[in-house]
């Protein structure tokens, strides 16, 4: 352990004094030497303590085993453990995960219970962790990620219980040594557990905490310990995977927004480049059409926020938070515009909060959705869905190299368009789109969903409706505003479910392709989004 070096030089100075001596100074002298000696040494022990501390606590990145104490026999780590816990150290700040016997304690707080109970307390949420205990039973408990300020040192954690009353106590973590490697896989699950608890959709005053933690402990693991990492919704791609370049997309999150403002409202997508391209394509193009207004984002997906905010560390408002921003920037009016492909539940979703802030802003319009109104019927089509239809095949037609739709299906090639589906009565609006398809004349052209709502779109009816009109060729491509999840997994995944193998499963065809990209970078959809906002700008 590295020395104070003043401390080193007085130790060596006295050091040499006294063997000066060699046993012949005055008992005066000698006493008078023991006396400086004494104070030497309690100079050197406060000038090297916080040396000593600092190399203590500056241990390299990396998960530890390490003992939690407590001062009370009613707050321990659970028995399985006896008093281990999993300290992770990510860029010098230290957290260790304790597991406890029950989900008596619901709560902590890294302080005195009477700071605990003071407005804007942080209180740390519990982790519901499954114990194994040595009779082969298991149970679950509640765990927590408690921060340390220090190794070796008590520090104040209160806790509050079921019988909802705050208690002080003092805690320490000490002993602290390397991880074993025969618990790699109980390492990777504590990620899948920080993982899945920000995979939500509710937004709360410790997400940005969670999200946080979630990476360093992500970043703490080993290449292979990463790869067993599996949860309710957790996986090594959550922060594995490359989506592109996020320093390429802008949240659009300013003040200094002005009394005009164009909120465009997306569901969202954590792939960074469907993100710059789409969603991002058409910020760009009504940001373009209308520089008297300020345009910025909202999300209407949580999950997904929390997925980019902990991954990449950009943050992107929610709908909430991005009206309290016009509010508190003093827009006087405020248009929504929504990226959404129809009116469906995220339509009304939107709509419903817009009410809330409707007496704290003067003027609040939303403008129309992709394809406009639904529609009572899968017969009623408009120049919206006309355009929509238009564009897209277009765009696919040229990607896939021929000169038109004909000389596609002259070789042979449908195309199948990929839509996301709902159980929302505007699910119609997809066979409305199909209807379109047909009045242009379409006729190598099919509308399918993910969710198969309504039937008629459901995977293996359209694989049917391909082979029954005879083309041997595919080429899938999404219907949706970006080319996220659901195009690279669920269109064009290698798992067996993936509409890319489910073609190819069947045996009928000699060729599917797939073309991931989203209909916002396409260039007429843009300009339709844009008509929508003009139309009811003032």
């Amino acid at each position: 352990m590295k020395k104070n070096l003043v401390a080193m030089m007085l130790t060596a100075t006295l050091a040499f004094g006294l063997c000066a001596c060699n046993g012949s100074q005055p008992a005066e002298s000698v006493e008078s030497s023991t006396v400086a000696e004494s104070s030497v040494e309690e100079a050197s022990v406060a000038e090297t303590t916080p040396a000593e501390n600092a190399d203590q606590a500056a241990l390299e990145d990396g998960v530890y085993d390490a003992s939690f104490t407590t001062d009370g026999s009613m707050f321990h780590i659970n028995e399985a453990y006896g008093d281990q816990g999993l300290l992770t150290v990510a860029n010098g700040e230290m957290t260790i995960h304790i597991t406890l016997p029950s989900k008596n304690i619901v709560n902590l707080f890294p302080g005195t219970a009477e700071d605990a109970q003071k407005e804007g307390a942080v209180l740390l949420e519990p982790t519901t962790d499954t114990v194994k205990y040595e009779d082969g039973t298991t149970e679950e408990v509640y765990g927590f990620d408690v921060p340390v300020p220090a190794i070796d040192q008590e520090f104040d954690l209160a806790l509050i219980g079921t019988k909802e009353k705050w208690y002080d106590h003092k805690v320490k973590v000490s002993n602290v040594k390397p991880h074993e490697g025969d618990d790699d896989q109980a390492m990777a699950d504590h990620v899948a557990d920080l993982i899945d608890a920000i995979y939500v959709q509710e937004w709360t005053e410790d997400t940005e905490k969670q999200c946080k933690e979630a990476k360093e402990a992500w970043d703490a693991l080993t290449d292979e310990q990463k790869e067993l990492v599996e949860g309710e919704s957790a996986d090594p791609d959550y922060f594995g995977r490359d989506t592109g370049d996020a320093s390429k997309d802008d949240p659009l999150n300013a003040d200094d927004i002005g009394e005009k403002e164009i909120l465009v409202v997306s569901f969202g997508t954590s792939f960074n480049d469907s993100r710059a391209n789409d969603i991002g394509g058409i910020e760009k193009a009504i940001a373009k059409a209308y520089p008297d207004w300020s345009v910025r984002r909202a999300f209407t997906a949580q999950i997904i926020i929390n997925h980019v905010l902990a991954r990449d560390g950009e943050k992107i408002d929610n709908v909430d938070q991005a009206l309290q921003r016009a509010v508190d920037n003093g827009v006087k009016t405020l248009v929504i515009q929504p990226t959404h492909l129809m009116h469906g539940a995220e339509y009304d979703e939107l709509c419903a909060t817009l009410k809330d802030y409707e007496d704290k802003i003067e003027t609040v319009v939303i403008a129309q959705p992709l394809l406009g109104e639904v529609g009572k019927d899968a017969t009623v089509i408009n120049e919206d869905k006309e355009t929509v239809a238009k564009a897209i095949t277009d765009a696919a037609v040229k990607e896939a190299g021929f000169a038109s739709l004909k000389d596609a299906a002259d070789a042979g090639t449908a195309f199948v368009f990929m839509g996301h589906g709902t159980s929302h009565t505007a699910k119609i609006t997809y066979s409305q789109m199909q209807t379109q398809m047909d009045e242009l004349g379409y006729e190598n052209v099919f509308i399918g969903t993910v969710e198969g709502e309504p039937e008629e779109t459901e995977l293996s009816q359209v694989i049917d409706k391909v082979k029954e009109a005879g083309y041997k060729k595919v080429v899938l491509r999404p219907l949706m505003v970006v080319a996220g999840d659901h195009a690279n997994n669920d269109m064009a995944g290698d798992e067996e479910d993936s509409w890319k193998s489910s073609f190819e499963a069947d045996g009928s065809f000699e060729s599917v392709d797939c073309q991931i990209s989203g209909l916002g970078r396409i260039e007429e959809v843009q300009k339709l989004y844009v008509e929508h906002t003009g139309s009811v700008l003032k």
